[in-house]
């Protein structure tokens, strides 16, 4: 899923089909050369007033990470972007070395490249019209060409351009495990990007702030970062930059549930509104952040249907695996607590099967009462259930096993001793089973009495049910619901006031029988007169 660094162990890889024909491989876009296309479209954005450039420039941001970002991506856009003496020069490049350095170049690779740097330019983008530099520098003799990627000045780089760079190096130092030097030049950035408050650059300021709070939860100075977002979150709002506001919600609670603050999601989540017009992958974090803010303030209703919708809008199970697992593991706890079992055929789909295992266990116990059962189930698998944060939400399953072996046991036996109780459910002592025996049929969960003289159970005996005078009631309740239904729908009904009449004969007709109309209404007034 977008803007999702968390990585889990959970994610289960396909099974390896057989090899087909191996056809000619194909050498892959170089990596300085994708970033050069990159900023084409960043600067064909700001040209064109076109944000949804940017975003697919970010897009491809996922597509960098996975070539591994190294120092030699760098070097051609540093000299032509930047000038030697700026501080932003230095920086960069002291900066990029610390990233990995390019890697060693294949013989078809080399080929490549021989053949290719004999041309001026490298055409990144062939939808992208000739510009007016390109124009003038092809018509000027004598000129070196400046390339498309670049911008019109030498002097000074286009702010995007200089922003989207140094997320690219930010990104890079958190591969290369340079988190410290990666979340002291987010910081730089991010105060960078407040300081030029411009429009189009809302998308990457939305990044650079999810990096910098990915960043201080990688050293575990959460609390460090929470101001600055707090921060940047009012600037936002006030600026009515939807996109990074909807980052930062979702950054600010992801911090508040790390650290345990439940109390501060939910206030935060109280005060804010949340952007209507933010993408499906932020919306699709904010529900999953808000069914687990609903989960532990006991409303499994509400938070079932977040989940719910958490799982529609995220993206595809196989392009986002570790969220659509995490989302299913709250939503099955969370069904659970509501009293209803979930479906066999969600624990069979590929992407769920290995993650989760634990959880299929502990449905089984819920299912059929065995407290024994879901105790093994949760000492066997509690690292994980506290890796995955759901370990206080299966706790409260307790009861809910307790309440299905209670019904179970008022089913089979007519007549049972409390003892015999305690064994079957494993509980503590004869006086907390009576208890809880009593809690359930207080509750409606079982139809029986306890007899305390003697220590027992006793079933009341269904009897006849036809024999009483219930079957008569409900069907009558439902004949009054549907004939109060055909009177509603009677008085509903609507008529044309200027519907088609039949077309008569002819005006003789007309007179005849206004004549008979009168006629008659005359009759009636001499026969009321006397």
């Amino acid at each position: 899923m977008a803007n999702t660094d968390t990585k889990t162990d959970d994610v289960e890889m396909k099974d390896a089909a057989p090899e087909p024909t191996k056809a000619p491989e194909v050498v892959p876009f170089a990596l300085d050369k994708e970033i050069q296309a990159n900023l084409v479209l960043i600067h064909r954005a700001i040209d064109s007033l076109e944000p949804r450039l940017t975003s697919r420039a970010l897009r491809n941001l996922t597509t960098l990470r996975k070539q591994t970002i190294h120092a030699g991506a760098f070097r051609e856009i540093l000299s032509t972007l930047y000038q030697k003496d700026s501080p932003a020069y230095a920086q960069l490049e002291k900066l990029i070395h610390l990233l990995p350095p390019a890697p060693v170049a294949d013989s078809a690779d080399s080929t490549i490249e021989k053949s290719t740097s004999n041309a001026t330019e490298m055409d990144v983008d062939s939808t992208v019209p000739a510009t007016g530099d390109k124009a003038v520098a092809s018509a000027t003799s004598g000129k070196e060409k400046r390339p498309a990627w670049a911008g019109k000045s030498a002097s000074e780089p286009l702010p995007e351009a200089d922003v989207y760079v140094r997320l690219l190096v930010i990104v890079g130092l958190m591969d290369a495990k340079h988190v410290e030097e990666a979340y002291a030049y987010a910081k730089e950035t991010a105060a960078h990007v407040q300081a030029l408050n411009r429009r189009s650059m809302d998308h990457l300021a939305a990044k650079v702030y999810f990096y910098l709070a990915r960043c201080a939860e990688l050293l575990k100075r959460e609390d460090e970062a929470r101001p600055l977002l707090l921060a940047a979150q009012s600037t936002a709002f006030l600026r009515h930059d939807e996109d990074l506001q909807a980052t930062l919600i979702n950054c600010l609670l992801r911090s508040y549930f790390n650290s345990r603050l439940y109390d501060q999601a939910d206030k935060l989540v109280s005060k804010v509104t949340w952007p209507e017009s933010a993408g499906n992958p932020q919306s699709a974090r904010y529900l999953f952040y808000l069914g687990r803010v609903r989960a532990i303030q006991l409303n499994y209703s509400s938070s079932h249907e977040c989940l719910l919708n958490a799982v529609r809008r995220a993206p595809a199970a196989h392009g986002a695996p570790g969220f659509y697992q995490t989302v299913h593991k709250y939503f099955v706890v969370v069904e659970l607590l509501m009293g209803d079992i979930p479906e066999r055929a969600l624990f069979r789909q590929p992407v769920l099967r290995k993650a989760l295992v634990p959880y299929f266990q502990i449905v089984q116990a819920v299912r059929v009462g065995d407290l024994e059962a879901f105790q093994t189930a949760l000492n066997t698998h509690a690292s994980r259930f506290h890796m995955d944060g759901t370990y206080s939400l299966i706790l409260r399953l307790r009861h809910n096993v307790i309440k299905t072996a209670l019904r179970m046991i008022s089913l089979a036996y007519s007549r049972i001793s409390l003892k015999d109780i305690c064994l079957k459910l494993h509980l503590d002592s004869e006086e907390d089973t009576e208890y809880i025996v009593a809690k359930a049929i207080r509750d409606g969960v079982i139809d029986a009495e306890v007899d305390h003289e003697n220590g027992w159970m006793k079933s009341t005996e269904a009897g006849d049910l036809y024999g009483t005078d219930e079957p008569r009631k409900r069907f009558q309740a439902r004949i009054d619901y549907c004939n109060q239904l055909h009177n509603e729908s009677v008085k509903a009904m609507r008529y044309p006031l200027n519907g088609p009449k039949p077309d008569l004969e002819d005006s003789e007709l007309v007179r005849e029988r206004q004549l008979d109309i009168e006629q008659a209404l005359q009759e009636m007034d001499d026969e009321d007169m006397f």
